[in-house]
């Protein structure tokens, strides 16, 4: 057990460090512009999903105090994985925009390749703040898995991960019934914000 820790604390390592590298060059105009143009269309597309999938989403995202969507892709080979992304939160109030980036890591036998897309959603200001200003993090135990009626359908086919958060989680063409962001950590991007 404590190899897999080890080897996890290394993952974590190794990807804070290859996306501190990607820093020391600074971005130009040009590229934080195409950078948030991508994510902007990858907010759009998301939502459009989400909204086909699950058409009450709609009023949920548009009802909450803000929403935040993720593009992540992971590799997991033999006993190690990792996975990073890229989004944006959005506040509904200002229409405020904070890019953020994700981070995750692995342990445990396995093969293969994941794309997946998440849309958080915040009831209320503080949730949506502790977000964006204290990232997120989802640990090794954490397990969320898809409810109907905690607040009536409108949530139908979210998950619940803490107080105020919920999580719609897309793969390939559905909704998936459990959340897979295990080890995953939530910041902000520092080269588009």
């Amino acid at each position: 057990m404590k190899a897999i820790g080890w080897l996890v604390s290394v993952l974590a390592a190794f990807f804070v460090a290859l996306g501190a590298g990607g820093a020391l060059g600074a971005m130009s105009q040009k590229e934080k512009d195409k950078a948030r143009a991508e994510i902007a269309k990858m907010e759009r597309d998301t939502l459009a999903q989400l909204y086909r999938l699950q058409p009450g989403a709609k009023a949920t995202v548009e009802k909450a105090a803000g929403y935040a969507v993720f593009s992540n892709f992971g590799v997991k080979i033999f006993i190690a994985g990792s996975g990073s992304g890229k989004g944006v939160a959005v506040s509904s109030g200002s229409k405020k925009r904070v890019y953020m980036k994700m981070l995750e890591a692995q342990a445990g036998l396995g093969f293969g390749v994941k794309k997946f897309r998440l849309v958080w959603v915040f009831d209320n200001d503080k949730a949506l703040n502790d977000f964006i200003h204290s990232g997120w993090q989802i640990g090794g135990q954490a397990s969320a898995t898809a409810k109907k009626g905690a607040k009536g359908d409108a949530y139908t086919g979210a998950m619940s991960v803490g107080p105020g958060v919920w999580v719609y989680q897309m793969a390939g063409d559905g909704l998936a019934l459990e959340l897979t962001g295990k080890g995953t950590k939530y910041y902000k991007d520092d080269d588009l914000n």
